[in-house]
């Protein structure tokens, strides 16, 4: 007998929310994150919850969302968390705030500090180090860099250092002899953060939502760039206000491109470039 062979093919498991899971889904995320779940983001959290779910043993997203309701210390808000998190970033990004912070470095008194307060991968933090670095020279004080970030695999990530030749394109050649050694062997293709830049850095996570933060500490300067966009208008108001008193007299606030900060707080007021000082 003759005929065309039968293939079965397997299908991949489809995970799905219901207009229930998925609110309640939000709900959590904001309540825990400060973060606006758009609804272009109902397949991934399917995914992350189905696999998530099933890691746990769980019958599925909704006792997974309930055991973290039920558990406010459980592991898995990092991994919950994470997976929500957007950790677009870049070395030297918005180019024209380095140049505004180095002209600021070396108008302050020493030692200067920053807190980079959506630290993610870690580009924009050594970004920071290496300016402050480069327009401190012959202070006795080294400068501090506080950078943090709710995604802890991210801030992980950061504290290696670690990261490939095309990343760090953007930095000049000369301060990537200075601050990076460059792989060889099975490393070619990768720099690592020398200890000069690693030292003056410190990488924590960090929940820009939480009740209290963990610093007593005034900085010269704050950078929460690219990052109030994910939040609602009265989360924006209730953080900037609460930057206000962690900054020295004179500091700035940089801010992203697409953000406006003018109309949320009385706090601060634009000094131009997406900088801010405050009133």
């Amino acid at each position: 007998m003759t005929g065309l062979p039968t293939y079965h093919h397997l299908v991949p498991e489809q995970f799905l929310l219901s207009d229930e899971e998925f609110s309640r889904t939000g709900r959590l995320l904001h309540a825990r994150s400060g973060i606006i779940l758009g609804e272009h983001k109902r397949e991934l959290a399917a995914r992350m919850l189905g696999m998530r779910a099933r890691k746990r043993g769980l019958a599925g997203a909704s006792e997974y969302l309930s055991h973290l309701q039920q558990d406010p210390h459980s592991s898995e808000w990092d991994a919950f968390v994470n997976a929500f998190t957007i950790n677009h970033t870049a070395f030297f990004r918005e180019q024209h705030h380095f140049g505004l912070l180095a002209d600021f470095a070396r108008s302050r008194k020493a030692p200067v500090s920053v807190w980079c307060c959506a630290a993610s991968t870690g580009e924009e933090a050594y970004s920071i180090a290496i300016t402050l670095l480069e327009n401190t020279a012959g202070q006795q004080a080294r400068p501090f860099v506080w950078a943090t970030d709710i995604d802890t695999q991210a801030v992980d990530k950061a504290r290696k250092g670690i990261y490939t030749l095309e990343r760090v394109k953007p930095v000049p050649e000369d301060l990537l002899k200075k601050y990076f050694y460059r792989g060889k062997s099975a490393k070619a293709g990768l720099v690592r953060v020398k200890p000069v830049l690693h030292e003056v850095v410190q990488f924590d996570s960090l929940n820009l939502v939480a009740p209290s933060w963990p610093s007593a500490e005034k900085f010269d300067a704050i950078f929460c760039r690219n990052t109030m966009i994910y939040f609602d208008k009265p989360t924006q108001t209730r953080i900037l206000e609460r930057f206000a008193p962690m900054l020295k007299p004179g500091g700035l606030l940089f801010a992203g491109h697409s953000e406006n900060f003018t109309y949320l707080t009385k706090a601060f007021r634009l000094r131009g470039q997406t900088v801010y000082t405050l009133a």
